[in-house]
C-alpha cells in the first residue's frame, strides 16, 4: 500500500514538474516571443550565427520543440529558407540542454555554507515562490507580472523535482529490481526506445532527461543508473523530440516537411554516430566510467556534450543534410515550387507562442495595407487611361483583401483563446479594428474604379484643371496610406503623430475642392453629370483619410495602453489644443498639398 501512495506522489511530483516547466516556458515566451520571431526569421544567412541564435532562443523559451515547430511554420510561410532552418534546428538541440543544467541544482544538499543553502532547491523554490507571488499580486505592469510567472514556474519545477525524489528514493534505493531494469536498458536499442517513448509521452525531451536525473539522484550511492544504461536513453530523447514537428508538418508545404525531416535526420544520424564511437572505444580501449553510477550532474553534462559535439560535427555538412531532406521529399517533374500566399503567415503552429502569432497577424495586416495602397494608386491612373486589365487586377486585389480580412479575423479569434496577457489581448483587439479599416480603404478604391468606369462608358472626362486638383489630393491620400502602413508595421509614435495633421489637411483640401467645383458648375465650366462624379471621388478619398485616422487612433490607444480612447474627444482636443509637433506638421502638409501652385 505504501508503494502505491509513493507512486501516486511521484506521479504528482512529475505533474508539478511539467506544470512548472509549462509555466516557466509560458512566461519566458511572453518576454522572448517577439525576439523569437525576429531572430528565427532573419538570422539565417550564416550557419554559425543561426546555430548561436537557435541555442539562445531555445534556452530562453525552454523548449526545442517550440523552436522547431516555429521554424517549420516560418518555412511553410516562405519567411525562412530551408538552408537557414538547418542552423537554427541544430542550435535548438544545444539550447534545450539548459533545463538539465538547471535541474542539477536539485542534487545540492544541506550545508553549513549560507550561499550553498541559498541555492538548495528546497530553500530556493520557497524564495522564488515568495518573490513570484509578490510580483504577481502587487505589480501593475505586465512585464513584472510575467517575471513573477517565471519565478513561480521555476519554484513549482523544483518543488516537483523534490516531490519526485522524495517519493522515488525510498522505492528504488538499493532495489535489485531497479538495477535489473537498468541492466536490461544497457541494450542500446532498448535504451533508445525507452527514451523515445518517454519523450513522446511527456512531449518534452527536457522533461524526459529530468525524470532520468531524478531516478539517478534517488538511487543512492550504489547507483542503479549507470553510464552504460543512461546514455542510450538520453540519445533516445533527442529522437523522440522529433515526433511533434514531424506530425505538425504533415499538412504543410514541401519545404516545411523537409525542415521537419532535417530535424529528424540530424538527431537520428547524430545518435548513430555517437553510438558507433562510444561502443568502438568501449570494445577496444574501454571507458573507465562504463559501469560507474551516473549522477544528476553526469546526466546534465553528457546531455550537453552530446548535443554540442553532434552540432559541431554537422555544421560543415549542413548542405548535405538539406540535400538528404530534399531527396526524401522530392519535387515531382513539372511540379512548381511552393507558392506562398500571405495567408500562410497565419499558421496555427504559431498559436503556441502568442507573441509570434501576433507578429504574423501584424504582417498580414500590413500586407492588407499594401494591397489597399496598390489599388488606390491603380484607380488614380484610370482617369488618364482606362485599362480593363488594370481594373481586373484591382478587383483581384480587392478579393485578396476580403479573404485576408476573413482569414486574419478567424485567426485572431483563435488567438484570443490562447491565454493572452493584457498587452497581447489589447494588441489582438487593435488588429481586429485594423483589418476592418484597411478593408474599407480597399472598398473606397473600388468605388473610385467604378466611377472611372462610368466616365469611360459615357465617353466623358474631367477638365485638365479638375484632373490637376485630383492629383494634389490623391498625392495626400497616397502619403497618408503609407503612413498608416508604416505605423502598423513599427508602432512608431513619430509616424503615428503625422497622420492626424495630414488627415486635417485632406479634410480642408476636400472642402476647398468642393467649393471650387461648385463655383465652376455655376459658371457653366463643368457639366453637372460629370461634376457629380467628381464630388463622389472627393467623398471617397476623404473617407479613406478618415480610416487612416482611425488606424492611428487605434494604434495610439494600444501603444499608450488605454482601455478605450474616445476618438472624437481625442481628435477635438488635438485640433483645438494641438501640440507644437501637430502644428508644425499641419503647416508643412498645408504647404505641400496647396492648390496655389495650380493657379
Amino acid at each position: 500500500m505504501s508503494n502505491l501512495f509513493s507512486v501516486l506522489v511521484a506521479v504528482g511530483g512529475l505533474a508539478m514538474f511539467m506544470f512548472g516547466m509549462n509555466t516557466l516556458s509560458s512566461g519566458l515566451e511572453k518576454t522572448a516571443g517577439g525576439l523569437m520571431e525576429k531572430v528565427l526569421a532573419k538570422v539565417s544567412g550564416n550557419i554559425f550565427t543561426s546555430v548561436l541564435f537557435g541555442a539562445i532562443v531555445t534556452a530562453a523559451v525552454q523548449s526545442s520543440t517550440a523552436t522547431t515547430v516555429i521554424v517549420i511554420g516560418l518555412v511553410n510561410a516562405g519567411q525562412l529558407k530551408l538552408r537557414g532552418a538547418v542552423g537554427i534546428i541544430m542550435g535548438a538541440n544545444i539550447g534545450t540542454t539548459m533545463t538539465a543544467q538547471i535541474l542539477r541544482l536539485a542534487g545540492i544538499g544541506e550545508s553549513e555554507n549560507f550561499f550553498v543553502n541559498l541555492i538548495n532547491p528546497t530553500n530556493l523554490s520557497a524564495i522564488l515562490a515568495i518573490a513570484g507571488i509578490l510580483f504577481i499580486m502587487f505589480s501593475k505592469k505586465n512585464k513584472y507580472k510575467t517575471i513573477g510567472e517565471i519565478l513561480i514556474g521555476v519554484s513549482i519545477l523544483f518543488t516537483g523535482i523534490n516531490t519526485m525524489r522524495g517519493a522515488i528514493t525510498p522505492m528504488i534505493e538499493g532495489s535489485d529490481r531497479v538495477k535489473s531494469i537498468f541492466a536490461v536498458l544497457q541494450n542500446p536499442a532498448l535504451g533508445i526506445l525507452v527514451g523515445i517513448i518517454i519523450t513522446i509521452c511527456t512531449q518534452s525531451s527536457a522533461a524526459a532527461v529530468g525524470l532520468l536525473q531524478v531516478i539517478a539522484g534517488g538511487s543512492g550511492t550504489d547507483g542503479a543508473v549507470l553510464f552504460a544504461s543512461a546514455f542510450p536513453i538520453i540519445m533516445g530523447t533527442n529522437i523522440g523530440t522529433c515526433a511533434t514537428p514531424l506530425i505538425s508538418s504533415l499538412k504543410s508545404s514541401k519545404n516545411a516537411k523537409r525542415a521537419a525531416l532535417l530535424h529528424f535526420y540530424f538527431n537520428l544520424i547524430g545518435t548513430i554516430l555517437f553510438l558507433i564511437v562510444i561502443y568502438a572505444v568501449q570494445l577496444t580501449v574501454g571507458w573507465s566510467f562504463w559501469d560507474k553510477p551516473f549522477t544528476m550532474d553526469h546526466i546534465a553534462n553528457f546531455h550537453t556534450i552530446f548535443n554540442v559535439t553532434v552540432t559541431a560535427i554537422f555544421i560543415p555538412f549542413a548542405g548535405l543534410l538539406e540535400k538528404l531532406a530534399c531527396i526524401t521529399v522530392r519535387d515531382k517533374p513539372g511540379e512548381e515550387d511552393d507558392v506562398f500566399s500571405k495567408e500562410d503567415l497565419l499558421d496555427e503552429r504559431f498559436l503556441v507562442t502568442p507573441n509570434v502569432a501576433i507578429a504574423q497577424c501584424k504582417e498580414a495586416v500590413v500586407q492588407m495595407g499594401i494591397y489597399a495602397k496598390k489599388n488606390f494608386e491603380a484607380v488614380c491612373g484610370l482617369f488618364d487611361k482606362y485599362d480593363l486589365k488594370e481594373v481586373e487586377k484591382v478587383n483581384e486585389r480587392e478579393e485578396l483583401l476580403d479573404r485576408l480580412e476573413d482569414r486574419v479575423g478567424q485567426y485572431l479569434i483563435k488567438l484570443n483563446d490562447c491565454g493572452l496577457n493584457e498587452d497581447e489581448g489589447r494588441m489582438v483587439t487593435t488588429l481586429f479594428h485594423l483589418i476592418s479599416e484597411f478593408e474599407r480603404i480597399g472598398d473606397y478604391s473600388v468605388n473610385i474604379s467604378e466611377t472611372a468606369g462610368v466616365l469611360y462608358e459615357e465617353e466623358a472626362r474631367f477638365s485638365d484643371r479638375a484632373n490637376s486638383e485630383l492629383e494634389v489630393v490623391n498625392g495626400a491620400i497616397a502619403e497618408i496610406i503609407d503612413l498608416a502602413i508604416e505605423a502598423t508595421k513599427t508602432m512608431d509614435m513619430t509616424v503615428l503623430t503625422e497622420i492626424e495633421p495630414l488627415e486635417e489637411v485632406v479634410d480642408r483640401l476636400v472642402e476647398e475642392l468642393k467649393a471650387v467645383h461648385i463655383d465652376r458648375s455655376k459658371k457653366g465650366l463643368c457639366a453637372i453629370d460629370v461634376g457629380i462624379h467628381f464630388l463622389d471621388i472627393l467623398t471617397n478619398v476623404e473617407r479613406i483619410s478618415d480610416h487612416c485616422s482611425n488606424i492611428a487612433v487605434y494604434l495610439i490607444s494600444s501603444k499608450q495602453q488605454y482601455e478605450t480612447l474616445k476618438k472624437h474627444e481625442y481628435l477635438d482636443d488635438l485640433h483645438k489644443h494641438g501640440t507644437a509637433v501637430y502644428e508644425n506638421k499641419l503647416k508643412e502638409y498645408t504647404e505641400k498639398y496647396s492648390l496655389k501652385a495650380l493657379a
